[in-house]
């Protein structure tokens, strides 16, 4: 054998053994020595025992957390990873809740994120992560969309795209119908359970949200730079996202006011839950409490003050008691007995 095939083969020997070690071995499952040389010579690679105890003292010298244990059999384990196993089953529980991702890239996925633990690690969670959610979206282009208009943002540029909406025909069928748009991206927004583009129509002067597994064909516009922000939101030196998503809500677009809202005492988890706990909280009486915050006054907001019912009510702004008040009488309406 010629001496650069065996320096090869001994570079090789490292990242075999790095190999078994990552995917082979954990606290309940450590690999012993005969394994090891085994496992090299399946790969073709033939050494002594000797050669193997000093790949594992390089790779500890590296910064590889490899441990001997005697139990429950006596072998090397990699005792810490990039990800700890709660870690990724936050992740697989996330990807698999996620609605917006489709049952197949689901699987594939967490396929990928389960790599990061050892084998008998993701059999385990396998085991545990079941998650049945049939509202999942089946765009499979909604990936590739994601990718493009990150590019487009990043590089401040314009998107054409097609979006897809259902209506009820007059058959009472539910139909597809398409409207293309030209959108100055300004950021994504994942919430309740969907991935949302925030951006400026160029037909308004005003923001624009879609749901991304809406879109069905995307392009960007290489040639047309986005719209200055500024001049169609509230924001001038960057696009605040995170403050986007906590001031409107169900992303219904709306002006943003001061809100003041008289809750029952019992409300205070779900009122900080939404706004955040910097909100002003004041004490009204041993039953009650006001909260005051900057959020966009629209039927979203409405929506969640109605789900509280007599528990909550608008103390201002006078628009938005009236939007209640209305909402409340559409819907006496509609149980008139």
């Amino acid at each position: 054998m010629d001496t650069q095939k065996v320096k090869l083969n001994q570079k090789l020997k490292l990242l075999l053994v790095l190999d078994l070690l990552v995917r082979q071995s954990d606290e309940n499952n450590p690999v012993d020595i005969e394994q090891i040389l085994l496992f090299l010579k399946n790969h073709g690679i033939v050494c002594e025992r000797k050669s193997v105890y000093n790949d594992i003292s390089i790779l500890k010298e590296f910064g590889y957390d490899i441990l001997h244990t005697k139990t429950p059999k006596n072998g090397y384990f990699l005792a810490s990873r990039e990800f700890e196993e709660a870690e990724i089953r936050l992740l697989c529980d996330a990807v698999l809740a996620a609605n917006f991702i489709s049952p197949k890239k689901s699987a594939q996925l967490c396929e990928k994120i389960l790599k990061q633990l050892s084998v008998g690690q993701a059999k385990e969670i396998q085991g545990q992560v079941y998650f049945e959610n049939s509202t999942k979206s089946t765009n499979e282009s909604i990936y590739y969309n994601v990718d493009k208009l990150n590019r487009a943002i990043r590089r401040g540029r314009k998107v054409a795209l097609t979006y897809r909406r259902r209506i009820i025909s007059e058959q009472s069928a539910v139909e597809f119908e398409e409207r293309n748009h030209i959108i100055s991206p300004y950021g994504m927004i994942w919430k309740d359970d969907h991935y949302y583009l925030v951006g400026n129509n160029v037909k308004y002067d005003n923001i624009m949200v879609l749901r991304v597994d809406r879109i069905r064909t995307l392009e960007i516009m290489e040639t047309e730079r986005v719209r200055p922000f500024s001049e169609v939101s509230p924001y001038k030196t960057h696009f605040d996202t995170a403050d986007y998503a906590k001031t409107h809500f169900n992303m219904f677009t709306g002006t943003t006011e001061r809100v003041e809202l008289v809750c029952r005492k019992e409300l205070i988890e779900p009122v900080l839950d939404r706004f955040g706990e910097d909100i002003r909280i004041m004490r009204v009486n041993d039953d009650k409490f006001k909260m005051t915050a900057d959020a966009a006054v629209s039927e979203g907001l409405v929506s969640w003050i109605m789900q509280f019912g007599g528990k909550m009510q608008v103390a201002k702004p006078q628009s938005l008691k009236k939007m209640v008040m209305q909402r409340a009488s559409d819907i006496m309406k509609l149980y008139v007995i």
